[in-house]
């Protein structure tokens, strides 16, 4: 294995020389120079892994050589050493993306700590995560396999996304099927917990029941609503937890995330129940009642999220919030998110303004319509990935640094997530049954009941429509998705390893709660 090469240029190269021998007894090799113009002449003809560069050397100085040397290698490590402690000159070299600065007098192991950083940090880190992943996985496999409640699981989840990400992204993924299995496992656990216990959520006043999503809007928005100062609420349909994570750091530069929490969405984890839900403080069979005419059912063609900006102002009129003015916007494409910046100062004097975006949920679509863009997202770490891709280059973006620069909070979250499918479960109904591949709702609904599924005889308990007396509602656990026998091979390959909602499983049911102030 080739030695690490190092290239070190100062104009009393030879007083160095302890430290050169110091790194060459720890297994680099040094090409030393007293000039600037060497430097850059020897990195443009040699490869080299790091530069040492001299700032204060006669004829070309280490800033001029750095600024020639990123010229040519852009990717080359540099480390900038100097006798000044100058800002300008720290800031100087900061600019043209020094990779680390030392000041003199050099010390032999500050000099290994920057080559160990630059040289060994990814090798060292993915080590250090296996090893932490592996003392805490056992700690968190006895957690979900006790008997735990909303809070717990809340956290398990986190946690888990936490070491995902982690695996994601080092150099070594060793680990990364291991955490698959102990998420599947974890998945597994939580669906029976959600059988055990949901429609005690929902009908025992006692129980002790996480927030759901029509409580949604009373317990976290109009609390903090202000006649006199805007809030803006800005929901991202399908925004899973860890997608949440890797767009954390650009939203963390403008606003202090105050409170990262997360919520239950109700079932079925589908927008035309969970967002609805949200919107109106009601549950589907409640809406159904009350509001008939805003209520769109599955048996029905019309869209099922037509009526949100009506739900949410009879929402905040019962809550005693009707004088205040509320704004909704809901954003399917670019221009439409361009459109929305420019009506900015219009939102400005509103007590509320209510933003939908329904890029993720049309990513999720795409990927299985479209055999183009399931290469570009083959799995859930390129998922993650396109989800930040875009929100680096869309509107939303520029809408948050709007909304920091005014100095407003937001409130951003989602209705539910999504989960990548991979087993099939062969269910039979008529043709007035629902597409969706995570619920199924009917009568007469053939299957073989067990684990891999939740059955929901009596609609009413779950406060769900019944569209006659016989209706059942089917959710499909962790990673399952329903097909029905005719045509099988060709449905189960289509729809296979796609990412769906409407189910029981960590991803789709415990969702990002996101409270955000402006930085300054």
């Amino acid at each position: 294995m080739q030695k690490p090469q190092i290239l070190w240029a100062d104009d009393e190269i030879d007083l160095l020389k302890p430290h050169i021998l110091f790194l060459t007894g720890k297994g680099y090799e040094i090409t030393a120079v007293n000039n600037g113009l060497d430097a850059v002449e020897k990195s443009a003809s040699q490869n080299f892994d790091i530069v040492f560069l001299d700032e204060n050397m006669p004829g070309l100085t280490g800033l001029e050589a750095l600024t020639q040397i990123k010229a040519a290698k852009p990717s080359l490590p540099v480390v900038m050493i100097t006798k000044s402690e100058e800002e300008h000159i720290m800031e100087d070299a900061i600019g043209a993306k020094i990779a680390d600065y030392l000041i003199k007098p050099l010390n032999p192991n500050q000099i290994l700590l920057s080559v160990k950083k630059l040289l060994d940090n990814k090798r060292l880190i993915a080590e250090k995560t296996n090893m932490s992943y592996q003392q805490n996985f056992r700690t968190l496999a006895m957690a979900y396999n006790d008997r735990i409640g909303h809070e717990e699981w809340a956290d398990i989840y986190k946690k888990l996304v936490y070491w995902e990400l982690e695996i994601d992204n080092s150099e070594d993924r060793s680990m990364a099927e291991v955490i698959y299995m102990q998420k599947d496992e974890a998945n597994s656990n939580f669906s029976e917990f959600i059988m055990d216990n949901y429609e005690d959520w929902l009908n025992d006043p006692k129980a002790d029941k996480p927030l759901m999503s029509h409580h949604l809007m009373k317990t976290k928005v109009f609390p903090i609503l202000k006649p006199d100062k805007p809030l803006f609420f800005i929901l991202v349909d399908n925004l899973r937890l860890d997608q949440w994570k890797v767009l954390q750091p650009m939203v963390g530069e403008m606003f202090n995330i105050d409170e990262d929490e997360s919520y239950f969405a109700i079932l079925p984890t589908a927008t035309a129940y969970a967002r609805n839900a949200i919107f109106s403080g009601m549950m589907p069979s409640e809406m159904e009642k009350f509001y008939p005419n805003l209520w769109v059912g599955d048996d029905e063609d019309e869209g099922k999220n037509m009526h949100e900006e009506e739900f949410l102002s009879r929402q905040m009129q019962k809550s005693g919030l009707g004088a205040l003015k509320m704004s909704y916007n809901k954003v399917i494409t670019a221009q439409q998110g361009k459109d929305l910046l420019d009506k900015f100062n219009n939102m400005k004097g509103n007590s509320l303004n209510v933003i939908v975006y329904n890029f993720v949920d049309t990513l999720s679509h795409a990927r299985t319509d479209s055999q183009m863009v399931r290469e570009l997202a083959p799995d859930e770490s390129a998922y993650r990935s396109i989800t930040k891709s875009w929100f680096t280059h869309s509107p939303l973006l520029d809408l948050l640094k709007k909304i920091s620069e005014a100095g407003y909070q937001v409130v951003l979250t989602t209705d539910h997530g999504t989960v990548k499918v991979r087993k099939p479960f062969k269910i039979v109904g008529d043709k007035s049954v629902n597409s969706n591949l995570r619920y199924k709702a009917g009568k007469n609904l053939g299957f073989e009941d067990g684990k891999d599924v939740m059955v929901c005889r009596k609609p009413e308990r779950m406060f769900l429509p019944k569209a006659n007396i016989s209706t059942a509602y089917v959710f499909a656990t962790h990673d399952n998705f329903f097909a029905y026998p005719n045509n099988y091979n060709y449905f189960v390959n289509f729809y296979k390893d796609t990412f769906q909602h409407g189910g029981i499983s960590l991803e789709e049911v415990i969702v990002p709660l996101i409270k955000l102030s402006p930085k300054g």
